[in-house]
């Protein structure tokens, strides 16, 4: 295969609704698009920077794409070649996770529609065997539209949840009686800090005065600070979630305390693409490590379809699986099929056929550049 054109542009779709945590508040995606071409094919490939979880930008996204397209374009070929190319830019990849990501992506659905296969034939894994079934997320949300939001969910039959703190006590106490008056317990619901606190005491202080014992504790402190990540789940006897303090491999072997107390949230585009989250699937298994395959906000259901690879790969010890909101969340999808959760959170992906289809199997709306590509780099 000779690649004829390599292609990247921002994406920017509109949120039905914004979506806010401790972190940021957004109203649009915030993700990158790359087309890339060879003969009469096409695959595509998404990533999604944020600075606050990979330090990625805009302007950094762009100058690794200019940096490396011609090294790509010549030295991309077959599978084998793409591998070698990712192993000689490992350090490269690791702080830009989320720009490698939507090259991979592209580069693996182009690579499968060449020989007429789907990706995990590509990568010799077996096919979907569904259904995933996804937790409801709730932002940090005013009272009345965290109960409609919850409403919403409960109808659809969801009974595992994430819930976005916002440091404001009286906020997040109001909420979280709306959940106790649902019925929904504790052990049924993880809280995300997004680095709300700066030490142990504080954060134990904050949790403790909620009297909600969550199932686990998500990112409260900046990124990296295992010791009072560890000293915090011992004094609340609980678990923590690793979204932004674990990027890579090497990362782990950092962690204190027993592998029980730590759960990885793996999300394709801070990891660096489905291959590498691939292999931390391996990694993480193999040091007795749980698992939550999650998403960035604004995700369209091209990451959503890879992340369903993760998710099954990782089945015997993944805990819970986020994403797939679609055009719940999205003005709309920049895919079709827009894959989505529905009742009782299940995404099926039998009657979707995804893994008999050729690449990934999604085909881009046939307006998506007109409407939601800004200009493009190549």
């Amino acid at each position: 295969m000779k690649i004829a054109s390599l292609v990247l542009a921002p994406l920017r779709i509109p949120f039905r609704v914004a979506f806010k945590h401790a972190s940021a508040e957004r109203s649009v995606t915030q993700s990158v698009w790359v087309t890339v071409q060879a003969e009469s094919l096409t695959g595509y490939g998404e990533g999604c920077p944020r600075d606050y979880v990979t330090g990625e930008t805009d302007a950094s996204v762009a100058a690794f794409f200019e940096k490396f397209h011609a090294s790509i374009m010549a030295g991309v070929t077959d599978l084998p070649s793409l591998q070698k190319w990712r192993h000689a830019h490992r350090q490269d990849i690791d702080h830009n996770p989320a720009a490698w990501c939507a090259i991979e992506l592209a580069l693996l659905d182009l690579l499968a529609r060449q020989h007429n296969q789907s990706v995990e034939a590509l990568l010799g894994l077996p096919l979907l065997a569904g259904p995933f079934t996804y937790s409801a997320v709730l932002g940090a949300m005013g009272t009345q539209q965290f109960s409609e939001t919850l409403g919403r969910y409960r109808k659809l039959g969801i009974r595992d949840y994430k819930i976005k703190l916002s440091g404001n006590i009286d906020r997040d106490r109001a909420n979280l009686a709306i959940l106790r008056a649902a019925d929904i317990a504790p052990a049924q619901v993880r809280a995300d800090a997004n680095n709300l606190w700066t030490n142990p005491g504080e954060a134990h202080a904050y949790l403790k005065s909620l009297d909600f014992p969550f199932s686990a504790i998500e990112e409260p402190f900046k990124a990296g600070r295992f010791a009072d990540l560890a000293s915090l789940a011992d004094s609340l006897a609980t678990r923590i979630i690793l979204d932004e303090s674990v990027t890579r491999e090497d990362q782990i072997a950092q962690l204190p305390g027993t592998p029980e107390q730590w759960i990885v949230n793996l999300r394709v585009s801070k990891m660096g693409g489905l291959l590498r989250s691939l292999e931390m699937v391996d990694f993480c298994r193999e040091r007795g490590l749980a698992l939550i395959v999650g998403a960035q906000v604004g995700e369209t259901s091209l990451l959503t379809r890879t992340a369903l690879i993760v998710a099954q790969a990782a089945r015997d010890i993944l805990i819970a699986q986020e994403g797939a909101f679609g055009t719940l969340l999205l003005e709309s999808d920049a895919v079709q099929p827009a894959l989505m959760f529905g009742t009782k959170g299940e995404l099926d992906t039998l009657s979707l056929q995804l893994g008999r289809s050729p690449g990934l199997g999604l085909t881009p709306i046939p307006d998506l550049a007109k409407r939601y590509l800004g200009p493009a780099a190549q």
